[in-house]
């Protein structure tokens, strides 16, 4: 990215960007079809019919009903409207720390959010983060999958216990707002088992992860298992590459239901032809550039050399992450991981004065988190983390306590 004045800066964060700023292929593609058609989702084209095979191809056979939107706010709002529908439940359980969306109704569901705000509704029931370096099940336990499974569980029969019924469990595939969290493999088909036997659905939120951003799989829910496939998925950000488009993918018998009301789904601009335009464009890029390996390769490396900084500098207590999805959680101390908030604050502030741009996020606001655009680079890695390194010796040398870091911020 550049600024006003021609600087360049490494954008370390901009997974909207999915296949890079301004990717000639995608404007392309979306100026080509603007010049021909640009219209609401009544009129039939062939784009939405050719864009919903395309993704089919990248999902499990059983979601093959799609919904075209426009934000991923908007893909998890309907999400929840199909859960209802389908179960005939009210209530829904999610992540602590999660972020599903700006509309009244996703906030609802952020705890992220709602905190802060009014407060948590009566039908919404927060479930711990599995997160496996801060929370209650740890690297060293046995089984932590089963435990925070074990934990949606308990919270599930305590609102039934108040005569609550479920309608869904929503999960961001892999936690971003929460601290770029790994679930521990087997987490959610033990949910899953869970909250199918009270009646509800599972829904992947794959805005901010999906799009082969973990390099191994098309989507991070695929992480879990071969085996394990969500009743619902949502889609957003990356999907257009910053065009507004989103998708929800879900099974034929979730759709049967929600049609059978009568109440119709119509978005005037979800589906437009421009916006499966830009969406095949964004397929047939990450094909082409083989983006998917890239982000393997160029995740790992990347992950490589954090860990290095890990054993050179304390602060760093733990690299996480999977493709290009990467936490680096900063500590005050070994013994009690109490996040290094100040000190985050300001080695992204240093960061961005050596035009590298990167964002913090957890309930700490504590761990760097890295979602760069998919070509982010092997070279772009190593300039990133030498200035990274920098900053932290120089801290080390300079910055005694975390007064001295207020003042300077």
């Amino acid at each position: 990215m550049y600024d006003e004045q021609g600087a360049e800066y490494i954008d370390c964060i901009n997974n909207v960007a999915h296949v890079g700023h301004c990717h000639p292929l995608v404007v392309r593609a979306a100026h080509e079809q603007n010049q021909v058609l640009n219209t609401n989702s009544r009129y039939l084209h062939d784009n939405i019919v050719d864009y919903a095979q395309r993704l089919s191809e990248t999902l499990p056979e059983p979601l093959c009903v799609f919904y075209f939107l426009n934000s991923g706010s908007e893909a998890n709002d309907l999400a929840l409207r199909l859960a209802r529908h389908y179960t005939g439940h009210q209530d829904v359980v999610v992540l602590d720390h999660a972020y599903h969306g700006h509309l009244s109704s996703l906030i609802d569901i952020s705890p992220y959010k709602f905190r802060n705000l009014d407060g948590q509704k009566e039908w919404v029931h927060v479930a711990p983060l599995p997160d496996t370096y801060r929370g209650p099940y740890r690297e060293d336990h046995p089984n932590p999958a089963v435990a925070y499974a074990n934990e949606v569980k308990r919270v599930v029969s305590s609102a039934q216990e108040k005569g609550r019924k479920i309608a869904a469990f929503f999960a961001e595939s892999l936690p971003s707002v929460g601290g770029q969290i790994i679930p521990p493999a087997g987490y959610f088909s033990q949910v899953a088992e869970h909250i199918h036997k009270a009646g509800g659905v599972f829904v992947a939120d794959e805005i901010q992860v999906g799009f082969g951003r973990v390099g191994k799989h098309f989507w991070a829910f695929q992480l879990q298992g071969k085996d394990f496939v969500p009743d619902i998925v949502t889609m957003g950000k990356s999907i257009g590459n910053g065009h507004p488009v989103a998708c929800v993918a879900t099974t034929q018998p979730v759709a049967r239901a929600f049609e059978a009301t009568g109440v119709e789904y119509f978005n005037t601009f979800g589906g437009s032809p421009v916006s499966c335009a830009v969406g095949l464009a964004v397929l047939n890029v990450l094909e082409k550039e083989q983006l998917q390996a890239h982000a393997t390769s160029v995740g790992s490396f990347l992950m490589e050399l954090l860990r290095q900084q890990k054993i050179k500098h304390p602060i760093v207590g733990d690299v996480r992450g999977v493709g290009l999805f990467i936490g680096v959680d900063l500590i005050k101390d070994e013994a009690t991981r109490t996040p290094a908030t100040e000190e985050a604050a300001y080695l992204v502030s240093r960061l961005k004065e050596n035009y590298v741009l990167l964002s913090t996020d957890g309930p700490g606001r504590n761990i760097l988190k890295f979602k760069p655009p998919m070509c982010f680079s092997l070279d772009n890695a190593r300039q990133v983390v030498a200035k990274l390194d920098a900053i932290l010796t120089d801290m080390e040398e300079k910055v005694q306590s975390c007064e001295t870091l207020r003042l300077q911020l």
